[in-house]
């Protein structure tokens, strides 16, 4: 089976051509390990993945429907937001030309580590969903905020010190543990023990 299937990965290249459209006649299957993308659409947040990245544009498997001449802002880094335009859109992919060229190099580079040894956290979306933390025998109703494959923030007026253990329910998804990262005064922070996979993620966030 595996001699049928391809690998793919992010692709980069230092053109100012935005990536082309995949030939229709590709029918193997591919296992795919894809850079995760944010797309501001409309004033809201998409989740993509993103297939091939050039100094002008990218082109990326989208969720949500688009049209080109569409104005769109891509975030890349937690830190790094990029305005473009839908170029093509078809089958599930768009292509996105930037305002201005970006440099690959920087994409390239491992991401800096920040204090405390965190790095950049992964794109986030935000959400109102209905939760429930379990710390150890008690069990709390928390509305969850935002989330990403890595963690998720939850508003509750309940304090959780930064360690403490805790297991998240989102409504209808499975019990996800996680370590609290950060307390504020309306919430806190959580970071998953394990990251969510991105369709299992997606396939949650579409329902």
């Amino acid at each position: 089976m595996l001699s049928r299937e391809r690998i793919g990965e992010t692709g980069f290249s230092l053109s100012d051509e935005v990536p082309a459209a995949p030939e229709r006649r590709r029918q193997e299957r591919q296992l795919t390990i894809l850079r995760v993308g944010l797309l501001l659409v409309d004033g809201r947040r998409e989740l993509c993945l993103i297939r091939n990245i050039s100094a002008g544009g990218l082109m990326a498997h989208v969720y949500t429907s688009l049209t080109p001449g569409q104005e769109v802002t891509v975030e890349l880094k937690s830190n790094q937001q990029i305005g473009g335009r839908i170029v093509w859109a078809r089958d599930g992919n768009a292509g996105i030309g930037f305002e201005a060229p970006i440099e690959v190099a920087e994409l390239l580079a491992h991401p800096p580590v920040a204090d405390k040894g965190w790095r950049p956290r992964l794109p986030r979306v935000e959400i109102d969903r209905l939760a429930t933390l379990r710390a150890g025998s008690r069990t709390y109703w928390v509305q969850a905020r935002d989330i990403s494959q890595g963690g998720v923030k939850i508003e509750t007026e309940q304090r959780f010190e930064a360690g403490a253990e805790l297991v998240v329910t989102l409504e209808g998804f499975r019990p996800i543990p996680g370590t609290v990262r950060w307390q504020g005064e309306r919430g806190c922070g959580i970071a998953f023990n394990q990251l969510i996979p991105f369709e299992e993620l997606i396939g949650w966030l579409k329902r």
